[in-house]
């Protein structure tokens, strides 16, 4: 682990030839300890004209190992990849650092430097390197330290200068490398986070990947630790720290080619591997994060990498561009909560309070469960209370005046039954206002439905599991059928007049749009996106065959069925009578 005290940098010259019988890899390899660099897959069946093949035919090759069949190959396409990302016009490359090496550590001499202030505490796995390639990888970060003074936290940085340090011809190679993945510009697309802010960012869209695509193992974690979000925290750490050589240098093949989704897919699969392992049986009392690390570290012990990769190409997340936008979404949370650009870390601690959390209808246990369904931007700020029936009656006007102004919101029904079930729902309930007299649907691909008790379950928008349903492709507007109001529930005469979805207007310039906004996807179904409606008659949650929840004007009976927005079966008993109804914001800082 790298502290904050100066490294000794013994500068030694640089052997001219070295035997390529030995390492297969012809310019390469001065770096590395051959004894322990794991030798080829498999003999090596490779194209001869692999370097020239096309991008798309290049990430199925990736996928499947054949970089692994050659040390040499793996070198020739690595250095050609890199080369290929588009960067900032000044980008410092090897002659660069040829420069400011020289300058820093002069003639061969002992000399002392200090390491950059932005790696105080990372790791720094060495992997197959040898001595001279440990000396030569702390000579790159003390240099990226000095030609990139905007970095203030990059934890997997020496990972990924060590695993390029094994295919490298020289120091200076390997500088460039990391050097144009640093300054990378491509659209939504980002190599290295270069700051806690991008950090935490990543680890928390990473924690809202995972909420969506491994419900159990998420469901587990949130059982065994009082903060889930710490354990996301380490994701980066199961990759380029955690996992083997021959693991880690097959992540490092396919996210040259297919960038920062790839990692959340591998590391998506680590978790749903963990599951299923017997690691997790008997975690109540354990140390979490422990466990996952050590899981991570014997991952041959229950899974091949071919698989392993396998079944992370097998989750279908959205787009980048979609995922970027969660991203974005989660830097703004924490800058809200007072993060900079510029700040090494800081922890957070759990948003629910189990001390002073108080709701007539969950226990502060049950809450914690519901707070760590919602997505992680969210979690970050302590419940607050909108709405009460118990304080503010079972007035349904009174409840969108305490309601509006808030975004998102957590809807809890407890029924005369004592069952409790409730929904996430991920707009303002002002929305409502835009579509004129005509009810109309609106909210985002965030909303969900769950019940507490007499089980806890969440039920999703169908397309979360499903994205392939969904085309990613932007449009400036998606009709829906207006929300008709459950007939058991009351109507007005004109709640039916329209026949279509009034789509709110597009966000203003410069505002981020959405996560899992409607207008992003062509969807195959005009009742796909009904998640939220309101009007004077009542609330509607969930439509199209159906309707997840909905209530009257009274706030007093409500009605419950299968709905294919969310795919729910009836959340409680079918029609029921509301004892208590509460809505709950989120208490910014």
């Amino acid at each position: 682990v790298f502290g904050s005290s100066p490294v000794t940098i013994v500068v030694t010259s640089e052997a001219d030839t070295w035997d390529s019988d030995a390492s297969s890899c012809p310019g390469c390899g001065q770096f590395v300890d051959w004894d322990r660099m794991p030798d080829p897959q498999r003999p090596a069946q490779i194209p001869r004209d692999i370097l020239s093949k096309p991008r798309k035919e290049l990430k199925k090759l990736a996928r499947e190992g054949c970089w692994a069949t050659s040390h040499a190959l793996r070198a020739r396409l690595y250095h050609q990849l890199i080369q290929q990302v588009s960067c900032r016009l000044v980008t410092p490359d090897a002659l660069v650092y040829r420069d400011v090496a020289s300058r820093l550590f002069g003639k061969p001499s002992g000399s002392s430097h200090p390491l950059p202030e932005f790696l105080e505490g990372c790791p720094m796995p060495t992997y197959c390197l040898n001595l001279e390639g440990v000396t030569a990888l702390k000579r790159i970060l003390i240099c990226v330290g000095n030609l990139f003074p905007d970095i203030t936290y990059s934890p997997i940085l020496p990972s990924l200068v060590a695993l390029l340090l094994h295919y490298s011809e020289d120091e200076a190679q390997c500088f460039e490398s990391i050097s144009r993945l640093l300054a990378s510009n491509a659209p939504h697309t980002s190599y290295i986070d270069q700051s806690f802010l991008a950090h935490q960012a990543s680890c928390m869209t990473f924690g809202d990947l995972a909420n969506k695509h491994c419900p159990a193992a998420h469901r587990l974690i949130a059982g065994a630790s009082d903060n889930v979000f710490e354990v996301y925290s380490e994701w980066l750490s199961w990759l380029f720290h955690d996992l083997p050589f021959a693991y880690a240098v097959r992540v490092l093949d396919v996210f040259l080619l297919e960038g920062q989704k790839v990692l959340y897919r591998i590391a998506l699969a680590l978790l749903k591997q963990f599951r299923l392992s017997g690691s997790s049986a008997e975690l109540e009392g354990t140390d979490i994060k422990a466990d996952l690390q050590a899981f991570v570290q014997n991952i041959a012990e229950h899974v091949t990498v071919d698989k392993l990769l396998e079944r992370a190409f097998g989750i279908r997340l959205f787009s980048r561009k979609e995922i970027w936008l969660l991203q974005m979404a989660n830097r703004k949370a924490l800058m809200e909560r007072g993060i900079t650009m510029v700040q090494s870390r800081q922890s957070f601690h759990l948003a629910v309070d189990m001390q002073n959390f108080s709701s007539s209808i969950v226990t502060a246990q049950e809450m914690r469960l519901v707070w760590s369904w919602i997505p992680e931007r969210f979690s970050l700020f302590p419940p607050l209370l909108l709405f009460s029936t118990s304080q503010d009656g079972c007035s349904l006007q009174r409840f969108y005046t305490c309601c509006e102004g808030y975004e998102p919101t957590v809807l809890l029904i407890k029924t005369t039954e004592g069952e409790v079930c409730g929904a996430f729902l991920s707009s303002d309930w002002s929305e409502r206002k835009k579509s004129g007299a005509a009810s109309a649907f609106f909210g985002t691909g965030e909303c969900f439905v769950f019940t507490v008790r007499p089980e806890a379950e969440r039920y999703e928008w169908v397309f979360i599991k499903q994205p392939e349903l969904a085309k990613a492709v932007p449009r400036s507007r998606q009709r829906s059928p207006s929300p008709s109001p459950d007939p058991r529930l009351g109507s007005s005469p004109g709640s039916s007049s329209s026949s279509r979805l009034t789509v709110p207007s597009t966000p203003r310039k410069g505002r981020l749009s959405p996560f899992l906004a409607i207008r992003h996807f062509l969807l195959p179904s005009k009742t796909a996106s009904m998640f939220m409606s309101g009007s004077r008659d009542g609330i509607v949650i969930g439509g199209g065959g159906g309707q997840a929840l909905s209530l009257d004007a009274n706030l007093l009976w409500g009605h419950t069925e299968r709905c294919e927005t969310f795919d729910n079966p009836p959340l409680c008993q079918e029609d029921f009578k509301v004892q208590l109804l509460e809505v709950w914001g989120f208490q910014s800082a």
